[in-house]
């Protein structure tokens, strides 16, 4: 199997499980194993909006892309990343940034509040 991988500035996320010719992605199991030597399913036909382009089994080997999802501003792995070629059974390494930590607030003095008495 080989996935390229297409960034894009989305919020959502990305997780992805090969088993055999067989993807689940994000929760949603496809089946690629029905697809014959030199056939290939068009553009917009697989029902997820994560696969880009055509779905292709070229010489035994399903090929397909999907969209990498990002934030603001990408790491140069997530910005371009290497296709996965052969990847192992199991859930795909895909190229990620961590969420940014929130910024921390610098402690304001402490003021003691008047006391007035009535």
């Amino acid at each position: 199997m080989k996935i390229s991988l297409s960034p894009q500035r989305r919020d959502d996320t990305l997780t992805v499980e090969k088993n055999g010719d067989r993807l689940r992605i994000n929760g949603e199991l496809f089946n690629f194993g029905p697809l014959p030597d030199g056939a290939t399913i068009p553009a917009g036909v697989t029902p997820c909006e994560l696969i880009v382009g055509p779905v292709s089994r070229i010489n035994g080997e399903i090929e397909l892309t999907l969209i990498l999802p990002h934030g603001a501003n990408p790491s140069q792995a997530v910005a371009f990343p290497v296709a996965l070629v052969s990847p192992p059974d199991g859930i795909l390494a895909l190229p990620f940034d961590p969420e940014p930590e929130p910024p921390i607030m610098p402690e304001l003095p402490h003021q003691e509040a008047d006391h007035v008495d009535a």
